[in-house]
Formats: structure tokens, C-alpha cells, sequence
């Protein structure tokens, strides 16, 4: 009796640690599965930066196209203008810690770097500053200079192949992967940008002539393959050389090359004002 009573016993004990069992079960089941809530906020974010690129993009185009309709003539200020706005990313950094961010598993860009704590020198940091800052300022001219020689339609068109270049140093520098749906849009764009460079003549605006015409096609095509390089290699040092892509690692990114791109074109507005009062002089 003892022997079976014993046996009922640890039968009960068993059938009262299933439930725990089970919701043990369960909880590591919960925390192994990403959570759906993190995934649709990422998704989410990603949405309303694609939003504020296309309206500060499209709002960019506009406003540097009405300042030369309206009598501006100044390369460099129009290139000032495209990186003056740095500044309201400085309170941002007080409010995102440095830190991996905790989407990493729901991320798989920034999954990477999670396991890459070394921080670079800081005369590699510089290096990079001032490379990046001296590509995106030469990228910025070109763009003032496709703007002043070329009507909207046909600069957005040219600014659109940016895709194209981002496809293509992506994937030799990236090692990210041309599926059939990229390499189609490789084609569209490359024959459109083609089209445009045949007619030209009907496309020139009043009092620009074919030769700038030409000048603005090409700085305007260069300029979007400078910005898919640029953008391929900041992806590069994070990668490589930061080893980590944090909010605020990307935001201190910005800002100081945003810093530099300004010093520069400051130093060019320089000397264009000095060379309008020699001219003027004379």
C-alpha cells in the first residue's frame, strides 16, 4: 500500500509539473521567436525615412531650381545650402545612447556588428571625416552645377540612376546580391539616361547652350555615381573599420562630415565673392 500510494504520489507531483513544465516551454519558445511588435516598429521607421527622403529630396529640387529662376548665380551657396541643416541632428545625440541597439535580431543590417566591439583610432576616424567630407563636397557641386544647366524633369531623371550606381557598388563592394528585379531597373534607367544624352537639343532650356548642356548632363550623372560611392563606402567602414552602426555612431557620421563639407564650401564662396569684386573692378 505504501509502494502504491508512493507511486500515486509522484504521479500527482509529475501531472502538477506539467503546467510548469509547459510554461517553461513556452517562455524560451517566446524569447527564441522575434517579437512581431519590434519587427513592425522597424518597419515602421523604415517607412517615415523613406518618407522625409522623398519630400526633402523633391522640396531640395525645387527650392535650388527656383533660386537660379530667380537671379542666383552662386555654385557654392547652392552647394552650402544642401548640408546647412546638420544642425538640428545635434540634440538627437542626447537622446539615443551609444550602445547596440536591441533590434539587432529583427535587423539584419545591424545583427553584424553586434559582435564587433573594437573602436577604431581616432586618427582613422579623421581619416575617414575628411575623405568622405571632401567626396560629398565635390558631389554637392556637381549637383548645383546639374541644377543650374539642366530643367527639373530631366535632372530628376539623371538624379533617379543614382539606383542604378547603388546597385552596382553594392555589389562589388557590399557583396550584396543583383536579383532580377535590380538588374531590370538597370536597364530602364541606363536607356533612359541614354535617350535623354540623344535628344538634347529639344530638351535645352531657354538660354542655355549646348555645351552646358553637356556640362550639366555629365555633373549631374557623376554626381549620382559620387553619392552611391560615398554610400556604399560609409557602409564599408562600418563594417570594416567602426565596427558597430548605432543611431548615434551614424548621426556623429553626418555631423562631422556635414562640418567639413561646410568649411569647404564656405572657403569656395570665398573666393567667388573675391573673384565678383575683381571682376567687378575691373
Amino acid at each position: 500500500m505504501e509502494d502504491a500510494e508512493g507511486i500515486e504520489l509522484q504521479i500527482t507531483a509529475a501531472d502538477d509539473d506539467v503546467p510548469n513544465s509547459r510554461n517553461d516551454a513556452s517562455s524560451i519558445n517566446n524569447k527564441t521567436q522575434p517579437p512581431k511588435l519590434t519587427h513592425y516598429k522597424w518597419w515602421l521607421r523604415v517607412t517615415c525615412y523613406i518618407l522625409f527622403l522623398l519630400s526633402g529630396q523633391s522640396a531640395a529640387t525645387l527650392l535650388g531650381r527656383l533660386y537660379y529662376d530667380k537671379g542666383g548665380n552662386s555654385k557654392w551657396m547652392a552647394t552650402f545650402v544642401q548640408s546647412a541643416g546638420f544642425p538640428i541632428l545635434l540634440p538627437l545625440l542626447f537622446f539615443f545612447p551609444s550602445s547596440i541597439n536591441s533590434n539587432t535580431a529583427t535587423n539584419p543590417i545591424s545583427a553584424s556588428f553586434a559582435n564587433k566591439p573594437k573602436a577604431p583610432r581616432l586618427s582613422t576616424l579623421t581619416f575617414l571625416y575628411v575623405g568622405f567630407g571632401a567626396l560629398l563636397t565635390g558631389d554637392n557641386l556637381m549637383y548645383s552645377y546639374g541644377l543650374l544647366y539642366l530643367p527639373v524633369s530631366t535632372y530628376s531623371l539623371l538624379c533617379a540612376t543614382q539606383l542604378a550606381f547603388n546597385a552596382l557598388f553594392s555589389f562589388f563592394l557590399n557583396s550584396q546580391k543583383l536579383s532580377p528585379f535590380v538588374l531590370n531597373s538597370l536597364i530602364l534607367l541606363t536607356a533612359s539616361a541614354s535617350l535623354l544624352a540623344v535628344n538634347a537639343d529639344s530638351e535645352n532650356p531657354a538660354g542655355i547652350s549646348r555645351r552646358k548642356y553637356v556640362i550639366g548632363f555629365l555633373c549631374t550623372l557623376g554626381a549620382s555615381a559620387t553619392y552611391s560611392l560615398y554610400l556604399s563606402l560609409v557602409q564599408l567602414s562600418f563594417e570594416k573599420v567602426i565596427n558597430k552602426e548605432t543611431f548615434s555612431a551614424v548621426l556623429k557620421m553626418q555631423i562631422y562630415l556635414k562640418v567639413f563639407v561646410e568649411e569647404k564650401t564656405k572657403q569656395g564662396r570665398r573666393n567667388e565673392f573675391k573673384n565678383s569684386i575683381n571682376e567687378f573692378a575691373q
